[in-house]
């Protein structure tokens, strides 16, 4: 864990601004740097999580309102940039690119404005072209030009905003999560979900395919070393490590000792059952974690993802999988989430 009142950026620090504060990889973000004694601002929108119990002062808004944003940013050393719209399926597709490109190009007119001394942008893989799937996926791949997945393009758009204001008078970072999981996750995250259904149990079935997991912990880590490390312009991938949904379901299956989905569908049958699922999920009014798109996702999520430039250059060190589950597990337990 870096020493944040001992590094040369944050040693005169004010304030520090967080967007998307009270989403997994925010809260823990806020939770971080509010426990070294830096001082916290987040922009809340809708879901609290547990912000009010942090030391942090609390601007309601969003990234649409310009106002807010403002006061977000007054008095502000350094933004992190987390607020984003997620969708794994049609619906709001306006609402996505409006929140993620829009939203980010009135944070970027702000942060020019303020003199923000560095903007960390988290981007996400989903902005990078997958193609070709069986090579190593690093920095160097292409953004996204043209998708059906509306998240995946704005995502590629709204760091094409970023990366143009990098060029001309912002200094600016942008890091990509994978797949992220881990503890402190809330609401919980679409992610969350489908864990606490595998060690439940309750999955009707799992799906060829799988993701690049990584531990929300060393996100955070990896972003603070960004704002203190990072190159202005640059992009850094924040990868772990990938599994399958069926190594990742046994791996649950150990540290639970419970029975867990074993039934591996192919993926015409898991298509042609997305309208039940979709039912079913309706019914229980929880989002369908199976939908053309999260189908795609898996299907075609990369396996070679590199962090070799993050780790040169931020001291990027993800850990294991099974540990990051392990404590997972532990915290929703706490939570009174799983048995």
């Amino acid at each position: 864990m870096i020493d944040l009142k001992r590094t040369k950026l944050f040693s005169h620090i004010m304030k520090v601004a967080i967007t998307g504060a009270s989403g997994h990889i925010g809260n823990c973000l806020a939770r971080e740097l509010s426990d070294q004694g830096i001082a916290v601002k987040v922009l809340l929108h809708n879901f609290e999580n547990d912000l009010r119990s942090l030391n942090v002062d609390i601007v309601n808004g969003d990234l649409l309102n310009i106002d807010s944003i403002d006061q977000l940013c007054d008095d502000v050393d350094i933004v992190y940039h987390l607020a984003a719209k997620i969708a794994i399926d049609k619906k709001d597709r306006d609402l996505v690119y409006e929140t993620n490109v829009n939203g980010t190009r009135n944070l970027v007119k702000i942060c020019k404005e303020k003199k923000i001394k560095r903007l960390v942008h988290f981007s996400s893989i989903h902005a990078l072209n997958a193609y070709p799937l069986d090579q190593i996926l690093d920095e160097n791949r292409p953004l996204v030009e043209s998708t059906k997945m509306i998240y995946d393009l704005s995502k590629a758009d709204s760091e094409r905003v970023v990366l143009k204001a990098a060029s001309e008078d912002l200094d600016a970072v942008i890091v990509n999560p994978t797949a992220v999981v881990g503890p402190y996750d809330f609401k919980p995250s679409y992610l969350g979900q489908a864990l606490i259904k595998i060690y439940s149990n309750q999955l009707p079935m799992l799906i060829r395919g799988g993701y690049d997991w990584v531990d929300v912990r060393d996100i955070v880590q990896g972003a603070i070393q960004a704002a203190v490390k990072g190159r202005r312009g640059e992009r850094y991938l924040l990868s772990g490590h990938y599994y399958s949904l069926k190594e990742l379901s046994e791996m649950v299956g150990r540290i639970s000792g419970k029975k867990i989905p074993k039934y591996i569908a192919p993926m015409f049958l898991a298509r042609l059952g997305r309208p039940f699922i979709g039912l079913y999920a309706s019914i229980r009014k929880e989002h369908p974690l199976y939908t053309k798109e999260s189908l795609d996702i898996l299907k075609n999520s990369p396996r070679y993802i590199s962090c070799k430039k993050a780790a040169r250059e931020l001291t990027y060190r993800p850990r294991p999988l099974e540990e990051t589950l392990n404590d997972t597990f532990q915290w929703y337990r706490q939570q009174g989430l799983i048995d």
